[in-house]
């Protein structure tokens, strides 16, 4: 690989998945190469698909070591050097590092470099803080120590909800005047269209990767309850199985796939299927940055079910756009949405309401506007 003579403004975005940083970060990417910056990604590994993109739109690509979910000393010491290696070799002028590794091992690599600004961005807290299972609780103590080490080089640390903000303040003893929210990721409202309520079939929709985590198997035992009252109700389940430590299996959902109670598509364009949704529901017990999949919910204009925790609390004003119920509650699941089956009226209502909130907060150019002021501070 060559060396790159870089301009003033450089910047390196370390991700632990090319997948998610193309879906996640490419509205900011390109507003980044509008505003003159040069673009490195920085992620494991590449497809050819997600390389052509990145490339067309003018980012330049880099592959680093990185074990996403073991915690091997010597693994986690390669992660260091190769992204000790790939900094000096790209020397940027900053550094936006995402997701627990990347910004452990980029805040410590950074350091034997020349970087000027470090930002750190936390779309939650992840599977460490959220499963109780006995592995989380084992590698919770070493992140957060880790943490300690690493955070303080950091020039700012950005979170997307407030409850994130405080717990990691609190465990870290972050200085005040580093952390900063920025709610969300953001949605493109050129491409999430408002679309007037669809009624019927009446139609639940879950969007998510299919872990245990996201609530869908209190979504499906919902599901099974209502449809013996409400045979004509559809409940759709949208998602692909996934690696992750929480994930579900086929077998887990299958009784109730099989028996014709939830319609679960796998992966598909989500779009398509919002537009013949009625309700969106997320009841995840997740620590949640801000769901992407509810900001895009609501930009299509759907009422929002979600949980009262971390993330998802965010995006519903009770009553007025959604409602939200407590996590692991199956009974408070089925009154939630037992109450549009029975007042559909509210769907078209409280569906605008949402579709009015994301314009106002999490609309992908006042988000991405947030972070570009963030990183022209750290150049001046």
């Amino acid at each position: 690989m060559t060396h790159h003579a870089c301009p003033q403004k450089s910047i390196a975005i370390i991700f632990n998945d090319a997948k998610m940083l193309l879906n996640f970060r490419k509205e900011l990417i390109i507003s980044l190469i509008k505003n003159n910056f040069d673009v490195f990604c920085l992620c494991p590994t590449f497809e050819e698909a997600e390389l052509s993109i990145l490339s067309s739109i003018g980012a330049k690509c880099y592959e680093f070591y990185l074990e996403r979910d073991g915690i091997h000393p010597l693994n986690e010491l390669r992660s260091l050097t190769s992204l000790k290696k790939l900094l000096c070799q790209i020397n940027p002028t900053i550094l936006l590092a995402i997701t627990a590794k990347p910004i452990v091992w980029g805040l410590l690599a950074s350091r034997l470099t020349a970087i000027r600004y470090r930002v750190v961005l936390f779309t939650g807290l992840g599977y460490v803080f959220t499963s109780g299972n006995q592995k989380a609780k084992f590698l919770k103590p070493i992140l957060v120590n880790l943490y300690r080490i690493a955070l303080p080089l950091a020039n700012k640390i950005i979170f997307q909800n407030q409850d994130d903000c405080q717990e990691l303040t609190h465990l870290c003893g972050l200085d005040q005047k580093k952390v900063q929210v920025i709610q969300g990721t953001g949605v493109n409202l050129q491409e999430w269209l408002y679309h007037p309520p669809h009624l019927s079939p009446l139609t639940f929709t879950l969007a998510a990767r299919l872990l245990k985590e996201k609530g869908i198997l209190e979504f499906c035992a919902a599901a099974a309850y209502l449809k013996q009252c409400y045979p004509d109700v559809r409940f759709w389940l949208l998602g692909g199985l996934d690696k992750n430590p929480g994930a579900l299996s086929e077998k887990d959902i299958e009784q109730y796939t099989q028996s014709g109670v939830v319609d679960w598509l796998g992966f598909v364009n989500v779009k398509e299927y919002l537009a013949q949704t009625s309700v969106f529901v997320l009841p995840s017990f997740y620590r949640e940055g801000v769901p992407r999949s509810i900001q895009e919910a609501m930009a299509m204009g759907r009422p929002i079910i979600t949980t009262d925790v971390p993330g998802c609390r965010e995006t519903v004003r009770e009553g007025y756009n959604g409602l939200l119920i407590p996590p692991r509650n199956i009974n408070a699941l089925v009154t939630a949405m037992k109450q549009f089956i029975d007042h559909p009226d509210l769907i078209e209502k409280m569906g605008f309401n949402s579709y009015q909130m994301a314009v106002e907060l999490f609309d992908v150019k006042k988000i991405n506007a947030q972070y570009l002021q963030l990183f022209s501070e750290g150049i001046v």
